[in-house]
């Protein structure tokens, strides 16, 4: 019997996968995250690379258990709903909990796009292991601790938006405009974005269509 308001031959569209790995490029900047995505350009720099040495390190599939504690590393994840996939560089299993491990080779920063990125793998856990993930960890080589991040609804929500906005930006396939501003300085794709040539070139349009402002263009001044 077909259940009311279905119909034979029809599926619910899925939503457009995005790698979870995106989030945290398009949180520190989404004209990065375009420019990996849409054009696949990438550019190492020191930094880059001891992130790729760091993760070769974690990104051998495989597991290890000590008392109380299951270690699982490169273990691919993914969340239907969300649309999201990509791969935890750790998960530590223990009796009551899950906790994704993000290993990254900078300094640590509170708030910033690690948190992202370790969010969205404890999301993506929670649904594929039927649990509830309070809190997540970012491990600094810079540091060489562990920093807790706490999966609060706040984090939740810039995770969904977040997702939102990758999507949407590749369902577009438009490039998001330079944001020329102290980031690039930190950027190893600086060179392939020119974001001060394209930020001087939106100046440049500004002006000139400035100076052809017709007087009717103008806003009615307050009387």
């Amino acid at each position: 019997m077909t259940p009311p308001h279905h119909h034979p031959g029809t599926a619910a569209a899925e939503p457009a996968q995005v790698p979870i790995s995106a989030l945290e490029h398009h949180t520190y900047c989404p004209r990065q995250a375009g420019l990996i995505l849409l054009e696949d350009a990438f550019a190492d720099d020191a930094a880059t690379v001891r992130g790729t040495i760091l993760h070769e390190r974690v990104h051998t599939p495989g597991h290890e258990t000590r008392p109380g504690t299951k270690t699982l590393r490169a273990l691919p994840v993914w969340h239907d709903t969300l649309g999201l996939t990509g791969v935890c560089d750790v998960v530590e299993i223990r009796r009551k909990t899950v906790t994704p491990v993000e290993h990254k080779s900078g300094r640590y920063q509170p708030g910033g796009p690690g948190d992202v990125q370790v969010a969205a793998q404890a999301m993506c856990l929670e649904a594929m292991f039927d649990t509830t993930i309070d809190t997540a960890v970012v491990w600094s080589a810079t540091d060489r601790r562990r920093h807790e991040v706490a999966v609060d609804a706040a984090l939740r929500a810039t995770v969904e938006t977040t997702t939102a906005a990758v999507r949407a930006m590749l369902t577009a396939a438009s490039l998001p405009a330079a944001p020329a501003d102290k980031r690039c300085r930190r950027c190893s794709m600086a060179e392939s974005c020119m974001p001060k040539v394209l930020a001087g070139d939106r100046r440049y349009r500004q002006a000139l269509a400035d100076l052809y402002r017709t007087p009717t263009d103008e806003p009615p001044t307050p009387t």
